[in-house]
């Protein structure tokens, strides 16, 4: 058991701070940067499972039937996969599945060793392109869109579908509504004011409704959770006019969004309090319940590596530069988190100055981080970025023709 210090809520017994030093796998991490050159990703894989049991187990403990799901786009690796895959077998209890949301992911998910049973794909603006690919795969599609289930519905008619719905409440840390359902209209899901229009559609088609599909928060953690719970109340509604629809409703699927603790006082989300509030909601409906985090799962087994190459006062701010870009991590551009880094061998020094820490790709928004209190660093030194195991490594480009980091995997810790 590994106690974790209220000031390092992301360590774990993969990623931790052992004697001053950063710790992978029980692996020293500068050892590793200097082993293997920077930047450089390495992975505890044991913790992607970890979280998926620890999730599963919560629903169980609740009573509900869980069907949990990896979220692709979050992490894809196939060593990854394959120690999901190592759950469970294909049906069983343990197993967990895959959420897609590309034709790619699809065919990737299959050739990593998943079924097309334990594929939930779900898209938006899904093409005839598209189609070629998904309809003959088999996987189970979640539309969010009218005219989706037109085309869908005229490609596949007599098909299984779920509709992925939109019900104007969610939740995003430190927000008052998700990017995915609030108030202003989102691109993603059917309003419930559409919902009688979308079963019309589905019926013309022949299309059967057997899952509710909803995506209501981002980065939740604990102190979400009754803006959370009041998210699901137009869901469970939903649910019940698709049941008295005569649809046969199998599984309320509420999407991913659980967050992962990062800085000093952020509380880790309580599973058995998320799966309460699902087993109120759904229970008496006599459905499964379907989760697919991405970040929950990936992100605590990801540590990105970086040495410094340079240290410089400009105009009284210092600079921190590293040999690693926003093309291989974008989590501060892309979504604007604030990130938790350290010197890798000084991981437990307290800060001494505010840096900024600065990438080497040639745009001025190549920032990690901006006025963060720092420990004393110099030029050669190895610094660490934790909890960017999801998301980063799978969102890189080749911007400025800037090398990709090399990816260190370890399935067995020391």
């Amino acid at each position: 058991m590994v106690t974790v210090p209220d000031s390092r809520p992301w360590e774990h017994a993969g990623v931790r701070v052992v004697g001053g030093r950063l710790l992978v796998a029980g692996r020293d991490a500068e050892g590793l940067a200097r082993e293997h050159g920077t930047p450089l990703y390495a992975f505890d894989v044991t913790r992607v499972a970890e979280q998926a049991r620890a999730l599963r187990d919560a629903l169980a403990r609740a009573g509900l039937t869980p069907r949990v799901r990896l979220a692709l786009k979050a992490q894809r690796a196939p060593e990854v996969l394959a120690t999901l895959r190592a759950l469970g077998a294909p049906g069983s209890p343990g197993a967990v599945g895959i959420d897609a949301c590309s034709p790619g992911e699809v065919r990737h998910a299959l050739d990593n060793g998943f079924t097309a049973a334990e594929i939930s794909f779900t898209g938006t603006n899904v093409s005839e392109r598209d189609l070629d690919v998904i309809a003959p795969a088999g996987v189970h599609v979640n539309l969010d869109l009218l005219s989706q289930i037109e085309r869908y519905g005229r490609r596949c008619p007599g098909r299984t579908i779920g509709l992925r719905v939109n019900p104007r409440s969610g939740v995003m840390r430190g927000h008052a509504e998700s990017l995915y359902s609030g108030a202003r209209p989102t691109k993603f899901g059917i309003y419930e004011e559409d919902l009688g229009a979308a079963l019309e559609a589905a019926r013309r088609h022949g299309l059967i409704v057997d899952t509710l599909h909803v995506h209501l928060a981002n980065g939740m953690l604990d102190d979400e959770l009754p803006a959370f719970d009041a998210a699901l109340e137009p869901v469970t509604r939903m649910a019940e006019t698709l049941l008295g629809a005569g649809c046969p409703l199998r599984e309320v699927n509420v999407g991913g969004g659980l967050g992962t603790p990062l800085h000093a006082g952020e509380r880790p989300l309580d599973l058995d309090a998320y799966a309460a509030i699902l087993a109120r909601r759904f229970t008496a409906l006599g459905v499964a319940v379907g989760a697919e985090p991405g970040e929950f799962l990936a992100n605590e087994c990801g540590v990105l590596l970086a040495e410094v190459v340079s240290v410089e006062e400009r105009l009284g701010a210092t600079f921190v530069g590293l040999d690693a870009g926003w093309n291989i991590m974008n989590d501060a551009y892309v979504y604007g988190h604030r990130l938790q880094a350290m010197v890798a061998a000084r991981a437990d020094a307290p800060g001494r100055g505010e840096v900024t820490l600065a990438g080497h790709i040639n745009e001025g928004n190549d920032i990690f981080a901006a006025g963060e209190p720092f420990p004393e660093v110099h030029e050669g030194d190895i610094v660490a970025f934790v909890s960017v195991g999801g998301y980063c490594p799978g969102m890189w480009t080749d911007h400025c023709l800037r090398p990709r980091a090399s990816m260190l995997y370890f399935g067995e810790r020391i």
